[in-house]
């Protein structure tokens, strides 16, 4: 196998010798919500920001996300705070439209097979987050990312988020033996999504060592001021404080592997 495919995004390079943390809210939902997020996942040692800007919900009643009208407050955080964006995009007219505001593309779940997308984003230079397919074999997965990679786009980073299966106890389950194995046949940076595979926050902290001392490359984790009041997946979302014990506990996992957390800056 090729060497191990170090991402940059922004200043913090996913990939290499330390963990990532990438945390933020699964909405964004106004600049207040946004900002004091920020603030709060980069004091407690997250290196990137994450936030939606458009979300696809399966009721087409439910928050959509706030689209265009959350560029400018981006902007402005991002230069208050100097955390990199990473946000999900759902159709090709997005790439364009969101290419000075966000740092890195994700492409979620039920776009993992959406191969126009995948070719769109194999033209740009800019990272990619792609997650895993509710119910995709680790090959397809992979053989998604090629498409990307084989359009000239090198710097691909694999999610996974959990599958869907018989099991109902929580949202998804979190395919560990997926991440070791991906390890063995992909070059590219793997990091783990606790949040959707779980369902529940107060899984979280115990989903991301796991994925740590399985040898992840980071978290994408959703953190929210007050996640009863989220707009979308409160459930899963840890507060504040949960976030800080959660990165201080993950530091002693990670010590034991001989690694540490990357920072922003």
């Amino acid at each position: 196998m090729e060497p191990q495919v170090v991402v940059q995004i922004g200043k913090v390079k996913i990939g290499g010798p330390n963990f990532t943390v990438i945390a933020g809210p699964c909405s964004i939902e106004s600049e207040q919500q946004l900002l004091t997020t920020a603030q709060a996942v980069k004091s407690s040692g997250a290196a990137l920001l994450r936030g939606g800007i458009w979300k696809m919900r399966t009721s087409a009643a439910a928050f959509q996300g706030l689209g265009a009208e959350a560029f400018p407050l981006i902007k402005k955080i991002k230069e208050q705070t100097g955390l990199s964006l990473i946000s999900e995009i759902t159709d090709i007219r997005q790439v364009e439209q969101t290419f000075e505001i966000v740092d890195a593309y994700q492409v979620g779940a039920r776009n993992m097979h959406n191969y126009s997308l995948l070719k769109e984003l194999g033209q740009q230079s800019k990272p990619v987050v792609l997650k895993r397919g509710f119910s995709a074999y680790v090959d397809e997965w992979i053989k998604a990312a090629d498409y990307i990679t084989m359009g000239g786009n090198p710097n691909v980073i694999l999610c996974e988020r959990g599958i869907r299966t018989f099991e109902t106890a929580t949202r998804n389950t979190l395919d560990l033996n997926g991440v070791v194995y991906a390890k063995t046949k992909t070059n590219l940076p793997i990091i783990v999504d606790p949040s959707h595979a779980v369902g529940i926050s107060a899984l979280v902290p115990q989903i991301s060592y796991a994925a740590a001392a399985a040898g992840a490359d980071g978290i994408i984790v959703e953190v929210h001021p007050k996640p009863s009041e989220a707009l979308s997946d409160g459930p899963q979302a840890l507060t504040f404080d949960k976030f800080n014990i959660m990165m201080k506990q993950l530091e002693k996992v990670l010590a034991a592997f001989d690694k540490k957390l990357n920072t922003s800056v």
